[in-house]
């Protein structure tokens, strides 16, 4: 039987208190690009992370972070969500049963709940770093380099995202995100409609050949197009944004030669592409480590041993394993309906997940020989 038996033990009689702490994280609401909501939010997790761990985080905007020490082990979620101000009027957070529900509840602020009362149960917090951070949700742009710096050193980072109906995240696709920009010429469209070059046209051409970029598990999405100023005017300008995942750098590579190896159809219209890799993959080899401890684990807390998933949506756990810290994701609840009406969360899981982080940690900072 595990040492953290008894740490199971004490956050299942918890679980109550884990879900008011729920409730208090989703009752204030934090999309990304609202900064005054982000850092009401932020207030909301200092607060619950400042009871529960016995000290303030460092404060970086809406991003946040709690240092124990030279960092060992990172633990990184966020707190930010896809859900407008203005959506818990009409979905308020309510718990049903065994599960609860509400805008951002799964996603992830159950693994927040999940991560700190998980700590809380150590004897000791040396050597662990968390970081909680605002803008997860549109990539990291201004916490990425945060990220960076509170890895370094790190054995591990374990990444509290929402899991895939249980599963660990053992693999994600990366991302790379592309701009292209048509220009043509504009004119009258009743008048003198032959005098324009159609930067529309010209658009829809390289929305096909774009489309037609996807090969096996690599998908290449047109998504975002604009074109055109008015009613009667040829369009003399037209963009396209560009959508591509992938597990591996050399799929990447690939989609890249192709996209800026693309030439206009139309005679005198022009093309050009911005853009590159957002968030590389993080492939199996930088969780396997980490998730055949975490099966032993699971074992000794009399767990049922997690699966392993490969996923095609990116988090900040593909920028840890871009840095080349082991990583391991999913580890934060189970539930279901991430970015959808009705996502929710398995609240008696809430503990169960808790005590195999918590374990997890520490066998990271006391590694010992195994059975």
């Amino acid at each position: 039987m595990s040492d953290f038996a008894p740490t199971l033990r004490d956050l299942r009689t918890r679980l109550p208190r884990l879900v008011e702490d729920l409730a208090t994280l989703v009752a204030v609401e934090s999309p990304s690009e609202d900064p005054r909501a982000t850092a009401h939010s932020a207030d909301a997790v200092t607060a619950l992370g400042s009871r529960l761990l016995g000290g303030s985080p460092e404060r970086h905007g809406a991003h946040l972070v709690w240092r124990h020490g030279d960092t060992r082990v990172l633990l990184v979620g966020h707190h930010d969500t896809v859900w407008p101000v203005g959506t818990l009027a009409r979905w308020p957070f309510r718990v049903d049963g065994d599960r609860a529900t509400g805008p951002g509840c799964f996603d992830m602020k159950a693994g927040l709940v999940q991560l700190f009362h998980a700590l809380s149960t150590l004897p000791s917090l040396d050597g662990v770093t968390v970081l909680v951070n605002a803008d997860e949700e549109i990539g990291s742009p201004a916490s990425r380099a945060l990220i960076e710096q509170a890895g370094q050193g790190a054995r591990a980072a374990l990444i509290c995202e929402p899991s895939a109906d249980g599963a660990l995240k053992t693999a994600r696709k990366g991302i790379a995100r592309y701009r292209l920009e048509v220009t043509g010429r504009a004119a009258h469209a009743g008048l003198d409609p032959a005098r324009g070059i159609n930067a529309g046209v010209e658009l829809a051409h390289q929305v096909l050949a774009v489309a037609g970029l996807g090969d096996g598990d690599t998908s290449v999405t047109p998504t975002v197009l604009t074109a055109g100023t008015t009613e009667n005017t040829v369009p003399a300008a037209a963009g396209l944004a560009v959508d591509v995942r992938a597990f591996h750098q050399a799929e990447f590579a690939r989609v890249d030669r192709a996209m800026r190896g693309l030439r206009p159809v139309l005679a005198g219209s022009g093309l050009t592409v911005h853009g590159g890799v957002s968030r590389p993959a993080l492939p199996p080899t930088a969780s396997a480590d980490l998730y055949r401890l975490a099966r032993v684990v699971a074992a000794e807390l009399g767990l049922p041993a997690p699966a392993g998933v490969a996923v095609g949506g990116a988090s900040d756990g593909n920028l840890t394993a871009g840095f080349g810290i082991p990583t391991l994701d999913g580890l934060g609840p189970v539930g279901g309906n991430a970015h959808a009406e009705g996502e929710w969360v398995d609240l008696p899981a809430m503990a169960e997940r808790a005590a195999l982080l918590a374990a997890l940690v520490d066998r990271v900072l006391r590694p010992r020989a195994q059975a």
